[in-house]
């Protein structure tokens, strides 16, 4: 099944399918604005507020279209998957809504919150080192103990297709934009942005951002092929991971452009979003706007649209706190 999966690029259509059959378990989250941040960008930004998705993530949206489309026999059986925490919680919310089982392969150092949270969602959690070669080493014993279907983080076309109905929603919600920003990490978000953009949007660039303790895609970006660091240290937990063959398809092909920002540039700006917009995001949230501001010069005068990924924040641990 996934052999297929994984040649399969999706399109548009898959889009708009994934967004009839997902709208029940989804919100249509908000677009906000902040003055004082245009001000400081010299830009116009709109903020797709995916803190306030169900989950608390954006992620919900391609997980609620892997699941509900499974057929009946296939989801008797149930879905599996492996995930710094998001993507995890996710999936157990919308296993959840199905009424089928859940089970996910987590680092051991993902963020508690999130384990929390798939835990009440109902999922199975097993435990892996932080690095890229454990993580899929673990999950292979876990799949083949559950017989669960395997929702890949972001390396599946439902996912994809699912993750593109964020920006159908954004473009529905503005008006004109000239460019949407989105981190990257594995490439789902940006992939399903680019799938919806080049087609409904197509003059709308595509500004991935990423932290510079994890820039693979950047470097991927530039040396036009996949480079894969295996745990990379960055406390924007949700963006460590590599870019697949089929996420490295939409960003080969339709990103413009990738900035990075330091540790502190992404702590900054969070903080700052949380002082200015009263809004909880997650640190790989913040590396959009750390990016705009760094690039100041590049986004001035230009109306921006910012995915604000998600709110799944450790609270009694926030990272300008540490010390």
């Amino acid at each position: 099944m996934m052999k297929d999966l994984d040649m399969y690029i999706p399109t548009y259509d898959d889009v708009i399918a994934a967004h009839e059959r997902i709208t029940p378990y989804i919100h249509r989250t908000p677009v906000l604005t902040s003055s004082y941040l245009n001000d400081l960008t010299g830009a116009e930004l709109f903020f797709k507020c995916e803190n306030f998705q169900k989950a608390g993530a954006f992620k919900v949206r391609g997980a609620s279209n892997a699941v509900f489309g499974l057929s009946d026999e296939a989801a008797k059986r149930g879905v599996c998957t492996h995930s710094s925490g998001n993507h995890a919680l996710s999936l157990s919310y919308a296993a959840g809504r199905r009424g089928i089982p859940c089970n996910v392969v987590m680092p051991r150092t993902a963020p508690q919150a999130k384990k929390d949270a798939v835990k009440g969602y109902g999922g199975i959690i097993t435990e892996c080192e932080p690095s890229t070669s454990s993580r899929e080493a673990v999950f292979a014993g876990v799949q083949a103990e559950t017989g669960g279907d395997f929702v890949h983080p972001y390396n599946d076309p439902r996912v994809i297709a699912g993750q593109g109905t964020c920006s159908r929603e954004l473009m529905e919600q503005t008006d004109g934009l000239d460019m949407v920003v989105a981190p990257i990490g594995g490439g789902g978000m940006i992939s399903g942005t680019c799938l919806t953009l080049s087609n409904i949007a197509p003059e709308v660039q595509i500004i991935a951002s990423e932290p510079e303790q994890a820039d693979d895609a950047y470097r991927s970006f530039k040396a036009g092929h996949i480079i894969a660091d295996d745990a990379p240290v960055t406390i924007a937990d949700g963006l460590k991971v590599p870019l697949k063959e089929l996420t490295w398809h939409f960003v080969s092909n339709h990103v413009s452009d990738i900035f990075t920002a330091s540790e502190q540039e992404i702590i900054d700006a969070m903080k700052l979003t949380w002082q200015r917009m009263k809004i909880v995001m997650e640190p790989s949230c913040a590396v959009p706007l750390a990016t705009i501001i760094k690039n100041r010069d590049f986004f001035a005068g230009k109306r921006v649209g910012v995915v604000i990924t998600g709110g799944n924040v450790d609270l009694d641990k926030l990272p300008w706190m540490q010390g």
